[in-house]
């Protein structure tokens, strides 16, 4: 179990009202991962692995996904380099599949855990390459023609793949405990691992 975080903002996931383009689309990633957080947080073995209807999605699964996407984009598709640890030793074989398979055999803390080094990761990679070069700089990632994205596209299609997901997350947490609502309420900070904001 985490120790909340201590903030004076009871809102410290919204952007900013008025911000620059970098605050206004790191704000948005971060209010995501936050929304995220919030649908998937404080659930046992059996939350993490109920499912709703015909569907093979979990609340377990989900985070592993958007944990791997987090690595996997600020490494492979930013720089060109290796995903890297933690999955080069998990036996992961790079399908979007294995994670919610595999997510069933992992107990809620490595999926918490997972999930939240995974975003600290991505935030540090992201800053960096921020101060480096901004939004504008080209990143490993390309087009079949060679011509390659930019940061800011990059992060844009990151927010469009927390949005389905966090959509996903709704659904399942509402039909597991009823927990509903676009946003945290104010004040809320996570009971399981160790998620910061940002």
């Amino acid at each position: 179990m985490s120790t909340p975080q201590t903030t004076t903002n009871p809102t410290p996931w919204e952007p900013p009202i008025a911000g620059s383009d970098v605050e206004q689309l790191v704000g948005s990633l971060e209010r995501m991962r936050a929304i995220f957080r919030w649908k998937a947080d404080g659930l046992d073995a059996e939350g993490l692995r109920a499912r709703v209807g015909a569907s093979s999605l979990t609340l377990g699964g989900l985070p592993k996904h958007l944990a791997s996407c987090e690595d996997y984009t600020f490494t492979q598709q930013m720089r060109g380099e290796p995903i890297g640890p933690p999955w080069d030793g998990t036996g992961w074989d790079g399908s979007n599949d294995w994670e919610f398979a595999s997510a069933e055999q992992d107990s809620p803390e490595e999926l918490y855990d997972l999930y939240d080094g995974a975003v600290q990761r991505s935030r540090e990679r992201l800053a960096a390459a921020l101060v480096d070069h901004g939004l504008d700089q080209a990143v490993h990632a390309s087009m079949p023609d060679g011509r390659h994205a930019n940061l800011r596209r990059l992060v844009s299609d990151f927010v469009e793949e927390y949005a389905r997901h966090t959509g996903h997350a709704d659904l399942l947490r509402e039909a597991l405990d009823g927990r509903v609502g676009e946003d945290p309420p104010d004040g809320w900070a996570p009971t399981s691992g160790h998620f910061t904001f940002a």
